[in-house]
């Protein structure tokens, strides 16, 4: 596990298209996801104790951002053949154990990861409803790997000042997780 943290908001750039399989069987693209009000492009996996550590929140805060108007997506981009518990079948295990309410997809070539410059997981891109880069920054504060509680997540934060006003915090912490595991 190598710790990484996510680049500075390049505000502005535009997210990158997908098609990409999901646990449900189904080819989901970003024009099959993009909300209303805003869009979030997360990059997860399912053995990252990073992830593991804010899936809880991050299914909570995906379900309130769906109130407002901003629809959500979940992409694994990790090299399976190398780290087996991020293998297609757990995905599906994962996404139920956690009860996600969005499209959890597998990137397998990891060009999605690419185009959008990922670097770890968790790695949020929030954007607003132009499709406009508004937030890169994390979920909340960790501490021991273990969520602070205080108040509502930064993510849930910035992304219902996304939904209300189309632009993001410009104050923003970085995320850190576990590096994107690259094919070698």
């Amino acid at each position: 596990m190598t710790l990484t943290k996510t680049p500075i908001c390049n505000f502005g750039e535009k997210a990158k298209d997908f098609n990409l399989k999901s646990v449900e069987n189904k080819q989901v693209s970003l024009n099959d996801i993009r909300g209303k009000n805003g869009t979030l492009v997360m990059f997860i996996c399912n053995h990252c104790p990073y992830v593991k550590a804010i899936i809880k929140d991050l299914v909570d805060d995906v379900k309130f951002l769906d109130g407002l108007g901003v629809k959500s997506v979940g992409i694994m981009s990790n090299d399976v053949k190398n780290y087996p518990d991020d293998s297609f079948e757990n995905m599906i295990s994962f996404s139920k154990l956690n009860n996600f309410s969005f499209p959890y997809l597998i990137d397998e070539t990891q060009d999605v990861a690419k185009k959008y410059g990922a670097v770890c997981t968790p790695d949020f891109f929030g954007y607003n409803n132009n499709l406009e880069l508004q937030y890169r920054g994390r979920i909340r504060e960790l501490k021991d790997l273990k969520p602070v509680k205080k108040g509502d997540s930064d993510l849930r934060v910035a992304m219902k000042l996304v939904a209300k006003t189309g632009n993001g915090p410009k104050n923003q912490i970085p995320s850190m997780g576990c590096n994107i595991k690259w094919f070698k």
